[in-house]
């Protein structure tokens, strides 16, 4: 009997994908022995409506740049062919069609799980995929409750590396060297991206 497949779902604005996003996924797929972690840029995520430093196709070209040494990596333009706002719960769905026999993580940061109860059909979403958390600096486990047993927590490296940062960086003339793929820093000058 083949063994079910173990997908990793990594949504994001990956804007850019950062050394921190490869790293969260690299752990999160060998402490839950995933078979592949899918890499899904918002085309509009609903949390941050109108902030984008680049465009949807510049942050899909980063993304696929920023996976490509990893055979366990892919990723996804599901939401950028969808377009419109990005829905969690919309793109579990399409997932599990998918793949209906394959079991679904959601990889997110434990920030993210702190509005989780925010986000469109939460409970659906439950329903459809694990939650897959991966610890923050700052953050503390929530006592145990239905909901958190259901949890998969992941630990690694805490890194203080965010997309803001990065831009923030680039904004400024300071380098950003080991902070992206080299890949992905080379597609940065060469579309002048997060520049003043």
């Amino acid at each position: 009997m083949k063994r079910v497949k173990r997908i990793g779902i990594f949504g994001g604005s990956f804007d850019p994908p950062h050394v921190g996003h490869l790293i969260i996924a690299e752990v999160a797929r060998q402490q839950l022995h995933l078979d592949k972690v899918v890499f899904v840029p918002a085309y509009v995520p609903p949390h941050k409506k109108g902030n984008h430093a680049s465009t949807a196709s510049d942050r899909l070209r980063m993304t696929k740049l920023a996976v490509r040494t990893n055979p366990h990596f892919s990723v996804s333009n599901l939401e950028m062919s969808r377009k419109g706002i990005s829905y969690t719960v919309d793109t579990i769905w399409s997932f599990k069609r998918r793949y209906p026999s394959s079991e679904l993580f959601l990889i997110i940061g434990a920030d993210s799980l702190q509005q989780f109860w925010t986000w469109r059909s939460p409970r659906e979403i439950l329903s459809l995929a694990s939650l897959a958390v991966y610890s923050r600096r700052g953050y503390r486990r929530p006592s145990r409750s239905k909901i958190h047993e259901a949890i998969d927590h992941i630990s690694g490296p805490l890194l203080e590396i965010s997309s803001t940062e990065v831009r923030n960086r680039i904004q400024k003339g300071g380098s950003i060297q080991y902070l992206v793929p080299d890949r992905v820093r080379a597609f940065i000058n060469r579309r002048k991206l997060y520049r003043k």
